[in-house]
């Protein structure tokens, strides 16, 4: 019988199969290659890699958003600024390979990832928050990245097993839009290493709604619990009179209605704030600058839940 690995994608033909890496359901797969050349038996065995490699760390969180313009790499950001304020050792894979964004929401483009006999070291941008990309293996933060999806799946394997994070209590993974190759890849490669599970971005409109929705359902095919919804740019906040305005309305019940016809948990609202988003765009920490504003508030209450 044809063995099936973990976490395939539906209608995976089994690696004994003749149409083994051959069939529409194989493209993306990390292993189709490997399948397609009558070379595989079993899992890839960079699964039990990633396992060793990512022992030492307490909690593997994604975030994802089957919508792009979301803000989840300012949300992942900002999830890691909050988390290491408590105390906590955090590290934030950049898994966009298409357009790393946090070297540059998180100050420290330009820097440089060194290597060493025990692995690629993350860059550090504070003592307990430390960061991998691609955007800091670029010639220049205008290159593009046109690769297909083995290439892109490689990278994401190499990430996972190639960097020294030592002892984290948080690994958070920031993925690109969409339920694609990347996803798929992240998902198998994680699946032994103890993935906690996913938190979800949107914005209120149905729109965005429409594909957070697709959000949810991939993470019910390939097994990944949803740990919770983040609705971003819930209001809009102006920073002189404090005044709030639905910039984005939610015309169909926005992530609170979503969140109860799915069965998951809302995790809490953050508003859109200019302030929050010069910070990002700086390098800066909006926790640190503006430590009182209602993005501040909303997203200590998100944490702490």
């Amino acid at each position: 019988m044809s063995h099936i690995p973990e976490n395939a994608p539906a209608h995976c033909p089994g690696t004994q199969s003749e149409d083994a890496g051959k069939t529409s359901a194989c493209a993306g797969c990390p292993n189709q290659n490997i399948c397609a050349s009558g070379a595989v038996s079993g899992p890839d065995p960079a699964i039990e890699i990633i396992r060793e490699r990512l022992s030492k760390v307490k909690y593997k969180l994604l975030v994802l958003s089957g919508k792009g313009g979301v803000g989840k790499s300012t949300v992942t950001s900002l999830l890691g600024h909050a988390l290491a304020a408590s105390s906590s050792d955090v590290g934030i894979l950049d898994a966009d390979i298409c357009g790393p964004s946090q070297p540059r929401v998180l100050g420290v483009s330009g820097e440089q990832v060194h290597n060493s006999g025990s692995g690629w070291s993350p860059v550090y941008v504070s003592d307990n928050l430390s960061l991998m990309s691609i955007g800091f293996l670029l010639g220049s933060p205008d290159d593009a990245v046109i690769w297909r999806g083995p290439k892109k799946n490689g990278m994401i394997k190499q990430f996972l097993s190639e960097v020294d994070w030592g002892e984290l209590d948080y690994l958070i993974i920031d993925t690109p839009p969409g339920t694609s190759d990347e996803h798929l890849s992240t998902a198998q490669y994680l699946s032994k290493a103890g993935l906690n599970g996913a938190i979800v971005v949107t914005t209120p409109q149905e729109v965005a709604l429409l594909d957070v929705r697709k959000e949810l359902q991939f993470c019910s095919k390939v097994g990944i619990k949803v740990l919770g919804v983040i609705e971003n740019m819930s209001l809009f906040i102006c920073p002189s009179c404090k005044v709030r305005s639905e910039i984005f309305p939610a015309t169909t019940g926005g992530a609170e209605q979503m969140c109860s016809d799915a069965n998951v948990t809302l995790l809490g609202r953050l508003p859109l704030d200019p302030l929050v988003a010069r910070c990002c765009d700086e390098g800066r920490n909006p926790l640190t600058e503006l430590p009182n504003s209602p993005a501040s508030d909303a997203l200590k209450k998100i944490v702490d839940s």
